[in-house]
């Protein structure tokens, strides 16, 4: 509005006229009314706007009004500060109305000056106060976007420490209730799957880089938080297909081995995935052919060596507990077929039965759990949980399990 216009030098002859500005003074709830009238009656959003923040909008227009002429009958105008409008009004009035709009209320409010300047100014003046007039109006609208660049400043810097609080608490499983509410003040908007990213970084990431990272991440899934704690990284993606979201920001994250925990029903549950990613990042260097981007339950058998509780119990709950409940031998088998070094034939004669049976119940075992104990690395993945199931259920007794 006309609360957007800051000073600028004009000529003294202009600043001389008295007679302009006492028609100024008494001419300011005129300009007011007029500016109000046309935003009510052309600007559809600020119709909708709460009745608090449309008053003070009115309290600002009257003091951008009054402080252009107190600028404009002073001689020395280029000593006022044209962002002393704004202080009229709350800080929370930039989340209401954008700088977009701000600028639309300004080029409104010149024009409700410039077609009131006839009846403001003598004759012969009218040009002088029209060139004043949008010479105060480019000022302050300089001095707006100025108010709109700290606002958006000071926003930026604490979403930046509420997004580390948040993703810390993953982290460190201190997921309470306020967790969703802080998140979904950074926008997190709950939709589909949550998965958590840990890698590490190669030195320290400078601002730009971190508003890269930022940005890609936000670009690849359909929600995104980042933590950078000293040299880890810890990314949550939530939304759908975020496998492929994570295979895309993997250019971002090299080199080193980046692990993605499992997916889980939503944030507040996100720090399970946390955990399962952190754990793997550490026995990740057990594991030499790792994938680049690995999943943190393919590290299973390292995380339960270095000591992850939450390893062991992944492998009673996900691997050897299913294949017991699913009954008849396949857990024989399966630790026939390991003990005999994977051979079909030795596991077959040692459990007499035909190798074709054999396979049947691999098979079987595949489609229970998901691992394939033909493939080396799922047989040792297999082949840890049976030990970790045994000991659980005591010597050869898997009637507790």
């Amino acid at each position: 509005m006309l609360w957007l216009m800051a000073p600028a030098s004009t000529s003294a002859d202009a600043h001389d006229s008295s007679d302009v500005v006492r028609r100024l003074r008494g001419g300011t709830d005129l300009l007011t009314s007029a500016a109000l009238k046309r935003l009510d009656a052309e600007i559809p959003w600020y119709r909708e706007l709460a009745a608090e923040d449309r008053s003070w909008i009115g309290l600002v227009a009257q003091s951008g009004i009054a402080a252009f002429i107190t600028w404009y009958e002073s001689s020395s105008a280029a000593t006022y500060n044209a962002a002393e409008i704004f202080r009229a009004a709350p800080p929370e009035l930039t989340r209401s109305i954008s700088l977009q709009h701000t600028l639309q209320l300004v080029r409104l409010v010149v024009e409700v000056v410039e077609d009131n300047a006839v009846q403001l100014a003598a004759p012969g003046q009218q040009r002088d106060l029209r060139d004043a007039v949008l010479r105060y109006s480019r000022e302050v609208a300089f001095s707006a976007a100025e108010v709109y660049a700290r606002a958006a400043e000071a926003r930026g810097a604490w979403d930046a420490r509420l997004e580390a609080l948040v993703v810390d608490s993953l982290v460190r499983g201190d997921t309470d209730a306020s967790l969703r509410s802080r998140a979904s003040a950074l926008g997190w908007s709950g939709t589909g799957s949550t998965v958590v990213l840990v890698g590490t970084t190669r030195g320290p990431l400078d601002e730009r880089s971190t508003a890269e990272l930022r940005r890609a991440c936000r670009r690849a899934a359909h929600d995104a938080l980042v933590g950078i704690q000293g040299d880890r990284l810890v990314i949550v993606l939530g939304g759908e297909e975020l496998r492929a979201a994570a295979d895309s920001l993997m250019p971002r994250l090299r080199p080193g081995t980046v692990v993605i925990g499992p997916q889980v029903a939503d944030i507040a549950d996100a720090g399970r995935s946390a955990r399962a990613a952190l754990a793997g990042l550490l026995a990740a260097p057990a594991w030499p052919d790792a994938p680049e981007l690995v999943e943190a339950d393919e590290l299973l058998p390292e995380r339960l060596v270095n000591g992850d509780p939450l390893a062991r119990r992944t492998l009673l709950a996900e691997i050897y507990r299913p294949l017991a409940t699913a009954g008849g031998p396949l857990l024989e088998t399966l630790g026939e077929y390991l003990a005999q070094g994977r051979s079909l034939e030795a596991a077959a004669r040692a459990l007499y039965v035909h190798p074709n049976t054999v396979r049947y119940r691999l098979r079987r075992i595949s489609q229970v759990v998901g691992w394939d104990a033909t493939v080396p690395r799922e047989a040792f993945v297999l082949q840890v949980a049976l030990v970790v199931g045994r000991l659980s259920a005591g010597a050869g007794d898997h009637s507790g399990v």
